[in-house]
């Protein structure tokens, strides 16, 4: 598959979207959408912080204000990073079609998106609500780690002729890092140093969370 790198004389404008419950934010996430802004030629990169993931209504996510403020003070030191609180404003449950349907009404229909998703998930992808109405919508780029190929098959034959032109990958910075295992670490009083900008550290210590 053909990774997409825009025109840079192009005057449409390019946002990438980072979504995900941000529980908490870490330093995968940061070095990841960086590294497909610059590969991508991306204006910006918007940082949704979910609400109630359809996917994850079974297990307990940390209160919205939290997630949004983590992700606040993760990002604020990049200025081609910004941060949006529509899904969390947004009631019910979140889907991505959705916030794409809003983000287009807030840039403009030509804007063009790009949905940062990792490889694995990516793979899920027919099965998100209204799935081809939405790679009709906004572009994916999987972020695949060195050295692992990564098959999709079922996504040619379930996308078609949009496989190719709306899924790229892309290989970012192998950084082993997962919010899981940052909360696991937090209960069990272990240092997440360097897993977490120290802004992001510093406000878990002060409001106690993930004990």
């Amino acid at each position: 598959m053909q990774t997409l790198i825009p025109n840079p004389s192009s005057l449409i404008p390019k946002i990438g979207i980072m979504g995900g419950t941000f529980d908490p934010i870490h330093l995968g996430h940061l070095a990841t959408a960086e590294s497909v802004r610059e590969i991508f030629q991306l204006n910006e990169i918007l940082f949704i912080p979910a609400a109630r993931p359809p996917h994850k209504v079974e297990r307990f996510v940390t209160p919205e204000l939290h997630r949004l403020m983590m992700t606040f003070l993760a990002t604020k030191s990049n200025e081609k990073f910004r941060v949006s609180p529509m899904e969390i404003l947004r009631e019910g449950l979140s889907y991505t079609l959705e916030t794409v349907n809003e983000l287009h009404k807030k840039f403009g229909e030509s804007t063009e998106l790009f949905f940062i998703i990792g490889a694995d998930s990516l793979r899920d992808l027919p099965t998100w609500y209204q799935a081809k109405e939405l790679v009709q919508q906004c572009h994916f780029i999987a972020t695949t780690r060195p050295n692992v190929k990564v098959g999709f098959s079922e996504l040619r034959k379930f996308f078609g002729k949009l496989f190719k032109e709306k899924i790229h990958t892309v290989t970012t910075p192998d950084i082993e890092i997962s919010s899981t295992e940052i909360r696991r670490r937090v209960k069990e009083g272990l240092s997440i140093k360097y897993l977490v900008p120290e802004v992001v550290e510093e406000y878990i210590k002060k409001e106690r969370l993930y004990l």
